[in-house]
Parts: C-alpha cells; structure tokens; sequence
C-alpha cells in the first residue's frame, strides 16, 4: 500500500513537472487539459480506497453527468494543494454551498441518520444526480411499502401516464430537506396541515377541470364539515389520509378504496367503531354486505365532505331534514320500490300525518323517521331488535306521547288519510266524503249558478226607501262576530299545516322556527268558535223572546217545496218566485250544517290536539279517522262558506256589494217586501201591535200612581 502511495505521488510530481519543463532548450506550451487531471491520475483508478478502507476512487463520465460536474476537485476540496496530502483531512462540508438545505436537515426526520444523511439520499458525492431524476426511486430504498402503495394509487397511474401534474413525494411531504414527522404539528401533512397540502391540488379550479374530477369544491365542503372544524380547532378528527389513505389513493369506484361504497362503513368505523358495527348488523349494513349498490352507507346518509352536526339545520340527518331528503331520497323513488319490493306508501304516507306536515312547516320537535325506526339501529319491522316491532311500538312512541298504552301498536302506523290502505273506518270515512262533498258543491255551484243568472237576466228595481227592519239583535251580532274571526284565522292555520310550502304559508316562517305559532293561533281560534257557539245556546236559553229564532230554523215540509220551485222559477218554468217566511232553505241549511260541522271538527280536533290522552285510552285508528274526519270537514266547510253564505251576502245581484245585517243587524225594508213578504206583513202587524202597545202604559202607569196618591 505504502509503494503504491509513493508510486501515485512520485506520478503526480512528475506530471506536474513535465507540463512546466522546457523542451529543446524552448519553454514548452501548457496543454489544454482538465484541472482535475492530476487528481484523476491516482482517484480515477477503480476502487482505490484510503488507509481506513473508505472507497475513495471517482468515475470521471459520472462525476461529469451529475449536478457538481461543472465543480471542480479543489472546489470542494480546497485544502489539499498537492501531495502529499496533509495528514488530517476535514471532511468536505455540504452546507459550505448548501447552506439553506444542510440547515433544514437537522429539523427533519432524516436527521436521524446522521452525518449520512445527504449520502443516504443522493448517493455517492461525485455522482449526484438531479432531484428531479432520483426521486421517487430513492425515497423507494428506505420506504418500499409506501412506494409500492403510490405507484398503484391514482396518482401513482398518474405519474407513469406522464401527467405534469401528478404529485410526488416532496408535493406532499414538502422539501425533500425539510420533510417532518407527520406527528410535527409544522409537518405538511400533520392533521392540522393536511388539508392545506390535498388543496394545492384539489382546491384548483383549473385542475379539476382538466382532470374532469366530478366532486365539486371537496377541499371547500370538508373545512365547513365537522371534521374539518374539529381540526381546525386542535382536535384529534378525519383528515383526508385517514379516509381516503396516505399513499394508496385510488379511486371510489375501485373496490379496493377505503372510499368505496363496499368499504366506507369499514373507513368510518375506525373511529365510530360502536356505530360501525351496529350499522353492519342494520338492515342497510346488511344489504351492503350482500352486495347491493343502491345500500345507504355512511356517505349517503351523512355526505361525503360536507358531514355536518345533525343539529346544524344544513345537515341531511337533521331533524327537519332527515325524513324528505335522506331516507326519501330511497324510499320514495319508485325506481328502487319497485327493484327491491319496498312498501310505496311510506313516504308519502308520513308526509300526509301530523308528524309530516309539521316537519314540512319547520317543526323540530314532531317525530321523524329516525324518531321511530332508529339511526343506524335500523332493523325490519319482524325483528324484535327492532323499535318499531309491535312489541316495542308502544315503548318507541311514549318516548314522546308519555303514558301510550298497548292499544297504540292495533293497526298501521303509516297511514293515508286520502289514498291507500288503512283502516276499515277511515276508508269508510273517506268514501264517504269522496261522494258527499262532490255532491254538496256540485249542488251550491248550480243552485247559485241559476239563481243568479235568472236575477242578472231579469233584474227587479232595486228601491231605496231608506226604511230598514232589524234582522239580527245584537246578542246574535256578538255571535256572529266570534264566527266571522275565528273562521277564517282556522281556515287560514289549518290548511297552512296541510300546505306548509305554498307561498301563503310561508308567512310563519317568518316568525318562528317550528309550528308553535301556527298551532296556537289555530286552538286559539278554535277556542274562539267554540265560545262563540256555546254564547249563542246560553243566549237563546236565557231569552225567551230570541228563542223563537229556534223554532223559526227548523226544517219542514215546505222547505222541500220552496227549493223546487226556486229552481222552476230560475229555469223559467214557474212564473212567481215562491215566498219565504223568517227563513228560507238556504238559510235553514246552512245554519244546522254549521252547527254539525263545528261539533264534528272539534271532536276530531280535541281528538288530535290532547293526542296523549287519546292514544292512551284509544285505539290507533281512532286518531287516523279523527285526521281523516278533520280534513274533509275542513274541505267541505271551507267551499261550504265560500260557495253558498258568500253568495247569499255578497254576489246575490239582490244584496250585492254586502248584506250589512251582521254590522248593523239591518236589512232594508225592499228586500224582504220582494223576498218574505208574509214575513214582512207579519212584522208590519207585529209593529203595529207593540207601538199600540206601548201607546197604552203610560196611561195605566198614570192612573196606578194616581190611586198610590189618593191612598
């Protein structure tokens, strides 16, 4: 070895030498020749190796190929100026051009390797190669099962495809100087930074477009998801790696993704273990595990980026949503009715109940799906497991109907009040309904159909003598009054909880957040009608003169007779319109349909409004025939009023624009003349009489005082 050091050096003088020594008595020119020539002489040898065994040989084609070719030997190795070399050689320094990067690897994980550690990763110092060309094959000699995943993912497919913006280890990971462990909260892919790194890509509009990727604004949605506010906050929560992996990403269509449907259940429950496994038991974990692609998983109920608090009102799974938009994006698709035999009376029979049109009006508080059938515990209706199996539904509904008794689980819980299966009494009750209202209207739209072209055909002068008779004292006006508010205020409330979305009902919105408003102000108003009706009976009990008005409405022979000749006379078949007493038919019909309508609505309602204390001593069937009941009564009252009362007091050519009876009790003397008027001679005699009357006791009075006098 000694020989070999002297033979090398006595080379090296000799060298150095002859291109600086004369030749035939001239100074010879310097060749044109490498600077680093000199040291290539001995180091360009193949494997030569210092004392300490340490390679020490340097591949000239190499060293030129790699990124410190333009560099030459003494550049580096600035204290050796010729040989011998000193005894003690300093080890060449990186940081003495590489100041920024040898900083930053002390900081990084790779620091644990030491002064290896520029080595490690760029190999031998001569042969450096570019960044560019060493990576991701030398990040693959440390981290093999990582490289391995990254090549299969998507981005890895990516890369082979050549896709300039296929993402590398340093797009993720950082500078390859400056890579840190991902427990480093300053690490680039740390919980808290992950995101940040995933959007460079995937919160570029232009690369979501080029690469035609159909989730829109994903980066977006997750830091307003619950996740992402968790994180943001410091909190151990989902990040992208933890659901769609670090390295091997693959696409959600791809069975082996952690984000596949088959695989999402499996994804979320490493941290919602507990839910996880109850939903694999569920009927929709089930059909997962069965193969069946249009199974609800996690996403499809929750989101997929966007996963809100099922409090927050923008969240699918909340209260007011949960029943319209997540499970009736399945159950009411008639497409996947039909595919898997499901009931098709579900959804809308839910929308149809109370439960379901208060939810379609905002309330928080009615029960909706999840209310009954569970969250993720959702079983078949034949599983005891399951909380609406008629075992448990009593104990499920008196979650919220405290005290329900057995009874309640008699019958169908889903109900149509209109259409569809349901019990024998509310089909009944619906039958019937179906021909009497029909019929009824049908009947008022011709009867003042006729009678009011007869009259705007052949109209009678109208005289104004400015005599009026009274028709309604003012005992029978207060009632009035408590009709003429509550009615509509019910009208109004009551087909606003029917039609929640129409843009007359939208009004409550504006005020409250559920259906409290609305609800009060409809008992409110019932309560009004029901003491306007109830004033009216004490009012005819206590007076005996109004009492007459009784007698007065009761149905006779007769009333048949004056319909049939209103409608000759309106079809030009009889002469003289026929001659009515106090009250004609229409006026007998509508009074005791009045009275039968509201004691039939508030059977029904009180049925519906104390639904604790009918579902605790009733069987089920009672409240669904109480809606159904409630509804058509409502139907028929509503047209009722506006077909057959409107016309009579308002669009009657006779007493149009407005009877003004129920302000001023009122009417004038003309209209009962031409309309009643053996009634209106009657009232003339009974006039007559009281004046005459009158005329007569203070005289009486006169004379009994005049007795007291003389006595």
């Amino acid at each position: 070895m000694v020989w070999r050091t002297l033979f090398a050096g006595w080379l090296f003088v000799l060298a150095s030498h002859l291109s600086m020594s004369p030749a035939s008595g001239q100074e010879k020119k310097p060749e044109a020749r490498k600077p680093d020539q000199a040291c290539l002489e001995c180091h360009g040898q193949p494997g030569m190796k210092s004392e300490k065994g340490k390679d020490i040989s340097v591949r000239p084609e190499k060293h030129a190929a790699s990124v410190h070719g333009i560099l030459g030997c003494t550049d580096c190795h600035a204290q050796i100026k010729g040989f011998p070399h000193p005894t003690k050689i300093e080890r060449v320094q990186c940081a003495t051009c590489h100041a920024d990067e040898a900083a930053a690897v002390p900081k990084s994980i790779h620091s644990a390797l030491g002064d290896a550690a520029c080595s490690s990763c760029h190999g031998n110092v001569h042969e450096v190669g570019a960044a560019t060309k060493i990576v991701p094959a030398k990040c693959a000699e440390c981290h093999a099962d990582e490289a391995k995943e990254l090549s299969q993912s998507i981005h890895g497919q990516a890369t082979k495809a050549g896709d300039g913006d296929a993402p590398t280890c340093q797009s993720c990971h950082g500078p390859v100087h400056n890579i840190l462990a991902s427990g480093d909260s300053a690490s680039t892919v740390a919980k808290r930074n992950q995101t940040a790194a995933c959007a460079r890509c995937h919160a570029d509009a232009g690369f979501l477009a080029r690469h035609k990727i159909p989730i829109a604004h994903p980066v977006e949605q997750y830091l307003q998801s619950v996740h992402g506010k968790a994180v943001a906050q410091g909190k151990d929560a989902a990040v992208c790696a933890d659901c769609h992996g670090a390295h091997k990403i693959l696409t959600a269509r791809d069975p082996q993704s952690s984000v596949s449907h088959w695989n999402v259940a499996g994804t979320c429950g490493k941290c919602h273990a507990d839910i996880a496994r109850v939903f694999l038991e569920s009927v929709h974990g089930q059909a997962v595990q069965s193969g069946v692609a249009d199974a609800p998983t996690c996403a499809d109920c929750h989101g997929e980026h966007l996963i809100l608090a099922p409090a927050d009102l923008a969240s699918p799974v909340n209260a007011s949503r949960v029943s319209a938009e997540t499970c009736g994006r399945c159950h009411g698709d008639a497409r996947l009715v039909r595919r898997y035999d499901l009931p098709a009376d579900r959804v809308p029979s839910y929308a149809e109940s109370f439960h379901g049109l208060a939810k379609r009006e905002g309330s928080l508080t009615a029960a909706n799906c999840a209310s009954c059938h569970g969250v993720h515990n959702i079983f078949r209706s034949n599983d005891p497991r399951s909380t609406v199996n008629a075992a448990n539904l009593a104990t499920t509904c008196g979650h919220c109907h405290k005290g329900v008794s057995a009874k309640f689980a008699i019958g169908p819980v889903h109900v149509q009040t209109s259409t569809g299966p349901a019990h024998p009494v509310v089909r009944w009750i619906r039958w019937i309904y179906w021909v009497l209202i029909p019929l009824t209207l049908g009947f008022m739209v011709l009867h003042n159909f006729l009678d009011w072209l007869r009259k705007l055909l052949r109209p009678r002068p109208r005289l104004a003598s400015g005599e009026y008779v009274v028709r309604m004292n003012l005992w029978f006006r207060i009632a009035h009054w408590g009709v003429m508010l509550s009615f509509p205020a019910l009208v109004f409330t009551g087909f606003a909880l029917k039609y929640p979305e129409s843009w007359w009902a939208q009004a409550f919105g504006l005020w409250q957040r559920d259906d409290a408003l609305r609800g009060e102000l409809h008992r409110a108003a019932a309560v009004v009608l029901l003491v306007s009706t109830i004033y009216h009976f004490i009012h005819l009990a206590v007076n005996a003169r109004d009492r007459a008005f009784l007698r007065a409405m009761l149905p006779k022979r007769r009333d048949a007779t004056d319909l049939m000749d209103v409608i000759l006379f309106n079809l030009g078949r009889r002469k003289e319109p026929p001659q009515f007493g106090k009250f004609n038919y229409a006026e007998k019909v509508e009074y005791w349909a009045f009275l039968w309508g509201t004691a039939v609505m508030a059977v029904s309602g009180f049925l519906l409004w104390f639904n604790n204390f009918t579902l605790r001593h009733l069987p089920k069937w009672m409240t669904d025939a109480a809606t159904a009941v409630h509804w058509y009564e409502a139907l028929l009252a509503t047209f009722s009023i506006l077909l057959w009362h409107f016309y009579m007091v308002i669009f009657d050519p006779l007493v149009y624009p407005m009877d003004l009876a129920w302000l001023n009790g009122k009417v004038s003397r003309e209209h009962y003349e031409h309309s009643r008027p053996g009634y209106f001679e009657a009232l003339r005699r009974q006039e007559a009489d009281t004046s005459k009357a009158a005329r007569e006791v203070p005289e009486e009075s006169g004379r009994i005082e005049d007795e007291k006098d003389e006595g």
